[in-house]
């Protein structure tokens, strides 16, 4: 959802109310079993953390390194996850020829990975590779709302018939448990998931797209790739753009095809997905700067989806409700702009 910015500040009262009850659940998630770790070529037990995942890539000879996969991995606070075992190790190879054409049970993603036999980590599956375990899991939540018992009968059915391709016995969670669970991630994130929008509406001429474009480039937005939308890209490679401000797409399409008569448009937004970047990057500061610059450029005034004009005292409101999100987030291991945020604020 796009959150305005009336409705962020009611949502700080909200967010305090639910600190408490945040933190007792958030304990009485972290101390629920997780899939067994796995052993190693020494017999020692191995927990599939991100930590050996990064040190087994750095130990590996260069020559040897697989470009970096952006597979999200596994992660047992919002996937329900479903352990493989095998009776030997299978080929990377084989453990694809039989994935699902898609990886996707109604709404929600769901992924795959092998425990390798030679690093003792768990990847997303590859080729050369071989595996001793294997394990799939669900996502329980996404911003299409909590995982629901179709979905989750069709992951099970999609995981079943994989198992049986490569030979593997499957540990499948209790429906209502895993469904339960999945209620419960989303009703705790959702007074977390913030999207803030600046309305830019024109004070007087309409602007043309090529307009808007040459005046945003000047803030370093670029165009992305839909139609209609540029986005200011994160330091990061592969992340999400920090904003993204948006016009109308059918006059933008119609300026790409160079029709001098495309329609002009009088109104952008600009919008920061809260979860979607780290507040060390300090998002929010972009966001009003690059707002207020715009707004002069395009001789503009910066308001909520009202129509009502924002002031300096609404943008500072906003920015001390967000450090409390933040925090809250951090609290969670959800922290904005880590991997598991980015997945379930999706």
């Amino acid at each position: 959802m796009t959150m305005t910015l009336g409705t962020a500040l009611a949502l700080f009262g909200a967010v305090v109310l639910l600190a408490l009850a945040l933190h007792g659940w958030w304990t009485t998630r972290r101390a629920s079993p997780r899939p067994a770790p796995a052993a190693d070529g020494n017999g020692e037990r191995v927990e599939p953390s991100m930590d050996h995942a990064v040190a087994a890539v750095e130990a590996e000879p260069a020559a040897l390194r697989q470009p970096p996969r952006r597979t999200p991995r596994l992660d047992a606070l919002i996937d329900a996850l479903v352990p493989m075992a095998l009776d030997a190790p299978i080929s990377g190879d084989m453990a694809l020829q039989h994935l699902p054409p898609s990886r996707r049970a109604g709404g929600k993603p769901f992924y795959l990975e092998g425990l390798d036999t030679e690093s003792g980590t768990w990847e997303p599956l590859q080729p050369g590779r071989r595996y001793g375990e294997l394990q799939a899991g669900v996502q329980l939540a996404s911003r299409g709302g909590p995982l629901t018992e179709i979905e989750y009968s069709e992951f099970v059915q999609k995981v079943q018939a994989y198992a049986d391709a490569v030979g593997a016995s499957t540990d499948v969670p209790d429906m209502l448990d895993v469904v339960a669970r999945a209620r419960e991630l989303d009703a705790l994130a959702s007074p977390l998931d913030v999207q803030l929008t600046i309305t830019l509406r024109t004070n007087g001429v309409a602007w043309s797209v090529p307009f808007v474009q040459q005046v945003a480039a000047r803030q370093g937005l670029v165009p992305g790739p839909v139609p209609g939308r540029l986005v200011l890209p994160a330091e990061e490679e592969g992340a999400p753009p920090v904003l993204v401000l948006a016009v109308d797409a059918q006059a933008a399409l119609a300026a790409m095809a160079g029709d001098g008569q495309a329609a002009p448009v009088r109104q952008c937004t600009l919008t920061l997905d809260v979860p979607q970047t780290p507040s060390s990057a300090e998002p929010f500061p972009a966001w009003h700067l690059i707002g207020k610059q715009l707004a002069d450029d395009l001789d503009a005034t910066a308001g909520d989806d009202q129509g009502e004009p924002i002031s300096l005292h609404a943008f500072a409101a906003i920015g001390k409700e967000l450090d409390e999100i933040y925090q809250r987030l951090e609290v969670l291991d959800l922290a904005a702009g880590s991997p598991a945020a980015r997945r379930l604020f999706s």
